[in-house]
């Protein structure tokens, strides 16, 4: 039941509410708060072992930041993917500098570990500056029309940031979001896949999400 409720929370636009009253449909009593405790306890422990099932990234990285409101302040959320569109790694920060971009990179890096073969991002300075520096090797392509991928990407998180009321802190969002994208992840359909071949992809990430969880997930 609650590896169910934190599969509700992450995997679709949900408020805890919301969550809270779909298991009282179900015959679950719980409160709201139940819900969002249970999703900041083993959230981080359910989206760690499903990066650790993913296949390994592809060598393309498209790079981009967006602006998100936290509290009133503006505030940086910076993302990877790759390019079959698998979310490599959010990191959200208050600047949107050099040192910023370093330091998404740098995060990278380290939960990669390896480089790619190309860069993709927008014309925002930051990157070249901070690509000279920690990955000087690897190509990069600076042109707003290639990096739509990432872009893209973005979308479920403003989907979510109206549910939730916007984020209440920095490492909310942070937490939140390392954990809703790598469900996203496992469950993520190719945007040309048939039908067929997305149930048997969709039945892998359900198995895998029991292999994780430890318990069969309610259909």
């Amino acid at each position: 039941m609650i590896s169910y409720a934190v599969w509700l929370y992450f995997r679709f636009p949900l408020s805890l509410r919301m969550v809270e009253e779909l298991l009282a449909a179900r015959g679950i009593l719980v409160s709201h708060e139940s819900v969002r405790q249970w999703a900041m306890k083993i959230g981080q422990s359910f989206a760690k072992q499903i990066r650790r099932r993913l296949p390994a990234s592809g060598d393309k990285w498209h790079l981009d930041e967006v602006a998100i409101s936290i509290a009133g302040k503006k505030h940086w959320l910076w993302r990877a993917v790759d390019q079959h569109g698998a979310v490599l790694d959010i990191l959200v920060q208050s600047r949107r500098n050099a040192k910023a971009a370093k330091r998404l990179l740098r995060k990278l890096l380290k939960k990669q570990g390896i480089a790619p073969r190309v860069m993709i991002t927008d014309k925002l300075a930051s990157y070249a500056a901070a690509k000279r520096e920690v990955m000087p090797g690897v190509e990069h392509r600076q042109h707003k029309g290639l990096n739509n991928r990432a872009e893209n990407s973005h979308q479920p998180t403003r989907r979510r940031e109206r549910i939730m009321k916007r984020f209440k802190s920095a490492g909310q969002a942070q937490r939140f979001l390392s954990v809703h994208d790598q469900v996203a992840n496992l469950f993520r359909r190719s945007t040309h896949s048939k039908a067929a071949d997305h149930r048997r992809a969709r039945a892998r990430a359900f198995q895998a999400w029991t292999e994780i969880t430890g318990v069969v997930t309610v259909a």
